[in-house]
Order: C-alpha cells, then structure tokens, then sequence
C-alpha cells in the first residue's frame, strides 16, 4: 500500500490529470519511448467494481517527453472513475497527444479477465505527413557461438 503521507501529515502526492512534458534532448532522431504501466486500475461504469490492465505507451516524441512522475499520477487518477476499456484508451492517448504531440504514439490496454473475457484496445495516433523510417535488419550479423573460426 502506498503511503502518501509524510511524517507531519501532509500529502506528498495525490492524483491528478495533470501532465508535464520536458524538451526532447535529440530532436533530429526520431526514437522510440515504451513505456508499461502494469498495476493500472479504473471501474467498471455499470458494476463499480475495479478492473485492472497493463497500460502500454509506445511513441516517437517531437519536440517534448512525458515526465515519468506526473504519468504516474496522470494513470492513478482513473482509480475511482467509472471507464468502459475503449473509452479509457482513447482517453489516455488524447492527453497524452495533446501535451505531447508526438510524431507517433500507440496506447495498448490488456485488461484482465472479466466474465470469462479479456480486452485488449489498441488506439494509435500520427503526426499528419510523417513517416516512420526504414528499419535496419540485423539480424545477419547475430553472432552464433557454435561456429569458431
């Protein structure tokens, strides 16, 4: 259990909706940030009851970065809000997109079993006219540690 108080009682951290972003240290790269969130939780709009999903964050920043302790208290806002899968997906990637605004970004929920039934939503969003670039395969060059010259 979280504790999130200090010794004379007032709160170090609380939920918010609030994101922070900081400058891209190498904007002439396009790189690729993953992110897991694997303990996020919201409710179910018609039981109440807690689900659980592994959050993914995969993007190609522009011009900033989301700051990790402010995504962290962005996510643990939605423990006590009633959510169907589809729409928190969607709704994480819009905030994340418009503090942001990636060159790319591609928000993967995996909710545990429900019912019997597992929920994976996948939303995505593109930068207009940008383009991911080629990948280099490597895999030719994988070392195989039978064969000594």
């Amino acid at each position: 259990m979280m504790n999130t108080q200090t010794l004379g009682g007032k709160p170090t951290a609380q939920p918010t909706k609030e994101l922070e972003t900081f400058p891209n240290p190498n904007q002439n790269r396009d790189f690729h940030i993953h992110m897991e969130i694997p303990e996020f939780t919201c409710l179910c709009p018609k039981t109440g009851q807690p689900d659980f999903a592994v959050i993914y964050i995969d993007y190609i920043p522009d011009q900033l970065c989301v700051e990790l302790k402010s995504l962290k208290l962005y996510m643990w806002s939605f423990r006590d809000e009633g959510c169907f899968h589809e729409a928190v997906t969607n709704s994480i990637l819009d905030d994340l997109v418009a503090s942001t605004q990636p060159k790319f970004m591609r928000i993967t929920s995996k909710f545990y079993v429900r019912g019997g039934v597992f929920t994976n939503v996948v939303a995505e969003h593109r930068k207009a006219g940008w383009q991911p670039q080629a990948r280099v395969d490597l895999t030719q060059f994988e070392s195989n540690s039978n064969i000594r010259g």
